[in-house]
């Protein structure tokens, strides 16, 4: 059997490669778009500018050879799956293209050389900090490449030299630049990532999260005729709480009481804020006896964990609600259900009459 705190890095896992997977087919369709504008750039630049230039079987065997890859690329099924490997195609793509074109009208001195700045943002972007590294280089090599393509090495003069530098030191900057945006928007997706994932107040799950990851463990205690119990945990007086001593006292009792249920669960058990004062738990192939120590144990472990605001001493107490697969309902949201009914009950039978908080005066 797969251990519940595996199979929890396998669900974050692959909602990362899920997200990852929905951002590549993002990329690819706004490379899709960079290439058809390049293409159309350069035809413009050819007819308009250097219509001469229109008419040899390079330049056009260029124009169409580009723009049958992009729809290879595009249309090909061995590719449709692997959107990384077809993006990194696509951009040497761009550059073969480039140099190719640039080699017949105009060279290095080419108004249209600015426009490699297209495939080494693009790699930086989506391909990382190698790939970024390698076509910066590619693109570096191309430009040298045409500078000596009529007369060879004796091109490399130092007057080259310095222009080549004024022409290349801004194509390295705007790969470093990129890089590290690309890196910054990625710790940023990370931290909401997390952020979508967890509850701010008490970092335990949030219910999105915790429904999601509970559906599996139903699925997975389904197929191996196993069991699991769900407790729902209820705040007794939250809102005295909060209107006695504000709602950062409030705050405080949320916390003690999420702290109390990571004390008591196990690393594979799912816990979460359910909302408002109402938290639920996963227990992971607990049965039903089991199940209801493990609540009185929470009880107790609440009522124990008290604060101080001001001066007083406030005691916080907890109803809780057991229910158990397939002992009470044969879904989770039947299980859940069952859960909110044993709690209410319990919130019942325990209700002092006086309705009060628990405060010791110091």
């Amino acid at each position: 059997m797969i251990e519940p705190q595996r199979r929890m890095s396998e669900d974050l896992r692959e909602r990362r490669l899920d997200i990852e997977r929905a951002q590549l087919r993002g990329f690819e369709r706004s490379i899709a778009g960079v290439q058809w504008l390049l293409l159309l750039l350069v035809v413009l630049h050819v007819y308009v500018t250097r219509p001469q230039a229109a008419d040899q079987l390079i330049v056009m065997g260029a124009l169409v050879g580009f723009a049958t890859v992009v729809l290879i690329l595009r249309l090909l099924p061995q590719l449709r799956s692997k959107t990384q490997l077809k993006i990194t195609l696509e951009i040497f793509a761009m550059v073969a293209f480039l140099t190719i074109v640039l080699r017949q009208i105009g060279g290095d001195a080419s108004p249209l050389l600015n426009l490699y700045l297209l495939p080494i943002i693009a790699a930086a972007l989506v391909l990382g900090k190698r790939a970024t590294v390698l076509v910066t280089v590619l693109v570096c090599l191309c430009y040298f490449l045409l500078a000596t393509a009529e007369v060879g090495l004796e091109a490399l003069t130092p007057a080259f030299l310095t222009q080549a530098s004024a022409v290349l030191v801004p194509f390295v900057l705007v790969a470093v630049l990129t890089s590290l945006l690309a890196e910054d928007i990625e710790t940023a997706k990370r931290r909401i990532r997390a952020l979508s994932d967890r509850d701010e107040l008490t970092n335990l799950l949030n219910i999105r999260a915790f429904m999601r990851m509970a559906e599996r463990e139903h699925r997975n205690t389904v197929r191996r005729d196993g069991t699991y119990s769900i407790l729902l945990v209820d705040i007794d007086h939250l809102r005295q709480i909060n209107d006695t001593y504000g709602h950062d006292a409030g705050n405080r009792a949320l916390r003690t009481v999420a702290e109390a249920l990571l004390r008591v669960t196990r690393s594979g058990d799912l816990v979460a804020r359910f909302g408002g004062e109402e938290f639920i738990a996963c227990l992971v192939g607990m049965e039903s006896t089991a199940a209801s120590d493990f609540a009185q144990r929470l009880r107790n472990l609440v009522y124990t964990s008290t604060f101080e605001v001001k001066v007083d001493i406030v005691r916080i107490q907890v109803s809780v609600g057991v229910a158990n697969f397939p002992v009470d309902g044969d879904s989770l949201e039947r299980v859940m259900s069952a859960a909110e009914r044993a709690m209410y009950q319990d919130k019942e039978l325990r209700a002092k009459p006086e309705g009060k908080l628990v405060i010791q005066k110091r």
